[in-house]
């Protein structure tokens, strides 16, 4: 077990190893990393003028590619965020392959992708873009998805002790969207006191800052960079 203050060994550290050597648990990390991440290249891709169809072809080839290629053998540990490395991978993939508008057909001959991306095109509609660039849709995007996928992981442990209910109620106060919700009229929504709320809502939000910082940990290869990390997503967050 790793010491009180200390990060195991991150996905992404896997990851990178498995570009050393032959490594089924690298493997694995690398394929969830990428069905995590998936969409905010999807945006990408397609911001940057390119159809639906020729967005779901490129953005599944890529995938297939990364997969099956060993792409992360490239991976440069000086840049130790998947991010980084995956987008730079996608943006090299699009110049090699510019004439890639007779991009193979779907289902071609790859392995099928553990994530649908064809799903994508929803989520891309509804975007709001202004005039933002490809990579600032791209910087947004990660940015949600890791969020999401924190809310869902924290969702998944309320549920797991028959408690999701209380989560539906309480998830505001992650979400700021807590104002105007009076604290007597909660409590005796669930059936407890405005004290023992209060408890629940600090446990709530401490969970999730633990699983917050334990899920970028899984996209960096050095814990150290936690910190300047969440001060990225923050910003990815706020600009305009």
């Amino acid at each position: 077990m790793a010491a009180q203050g200390q990060f195991p060994t991150t996905m992404w550290t896997l990851v990178v190893n498995a570009g050393q050597r032959t490594d089924a648990r690298s493997k694995e990390a690398l394929a969830s990393l990428c069905e995590r991440y998936w969409y905010p290249l999807y945006a990408y891709v397609r911001r940057r003028g390119y159809t639906v169809e020729e967005a779901q072809d490129l953005t599944q080839e890529f995938f297939a590619r990364f997969l099956e290629k060993h792409y992360v053998e490239r991976a440069d540990r000086n840049k130790g965020r998947f991010r980084t490395f995956l987008l730079s991978s996608l943006t090299c993939f699009l110049f090699d392959d510019a004439d890639r508008r007779r991009a193979l057909k779907r289902g071609g001959p790859h392995a099928p992708l553990p994530f649908e991306i064809r799903n994508g095109e929803e989520i891309y509609q509804r975007e709001p873009f202004h005039n933002e660039s490809p990579e600032r849709i791209f910087e947004r995007r990660w940015a949600l998805a890791l969020l999401e996928r924190v809310l869902g992981r924290l969702r998944d442990e309320f549920a797991s002790n028959g408690e999701a209910p209380q989560f539906e109620r309480l998830k505001a106060f992650l979400l700021g969207k807590d104002r105007g919700v009076p604290y007597a009229v909660l409590a005796k929504e669930l059936d407890t006191t405005e004290g023992a709320l209060k408890v629940a809502i600090h446990r709530l939000r401490k969970r999730y800052r633990d699983l917050f910082r334990a899920e970028i940990a899984e996209t960096i290869s050095n814990p150290a960079e936690i910190e300047s990390e969440i001060r990225y997503l923050a910003g990815a967050l706020a600009a305009k």
